[in-house]
């Protein structure tokens, strides 16, 4: 991925970050996820008061992309206030579209914090092709 496309991703992440939903945590989390068709969908993390109805950011982004036909993802920009990781479920969600998926992790300044893939992120992940159709 060329800078100028990074920094346009890490701009969405930290822009959407603001709108997230996270009263209980305080933890703002924004994704924006990039298609192999150069398309951009962005999401937020949104808490609810019955805890495990909540969303992460990547999933949103994810979910939104796949809702409109896209399925090959080129990259993945998470930003939050301490460059943190996606969880697991995210993880497992992204691998279902590809483990080369690049990841960038920023802090809410903006700095990268980590830059890896999914299949990096996910060692070991169960794909499509281990169902056994």
């Amino acid at each position: 991925m060329d800078k100028d496309n990074l920094e346009g991703l890490i701009r969405r992440a930290l822009d959407v970050r603001l709108k997230a939903y996270a009263p209980y945590s305080g933890y703002l989390v924004g994704a924006a996820l990039m298609t192999s068709t150069g398309k951009i969908y962005t999401g937020v993390n949104i808490e609810n008061a019955a805890y495990p109805d909540g969303i992460c950011a990547e999933r949103v982004a994810v979910f939104k992309a796949v809702s409109e036909g896209e399925l090959h993802f080129d990259a993945v920009v998470v930003a939050t206030a301490n460059g943190g990781s996606p969880c697991g479920s995210c993880r497992q969600v992204l691998a279902e579209f590809g483990l080369d998926t690049r990841v960038y992790l920023v802090d809410q300044t903006g700095a990268l914090a980590l830059a890896t893939t999914v299949a990096e992120l996910l060692p070991g992940a169960f794909r499509p092709e281990h169902l056994g159709k």
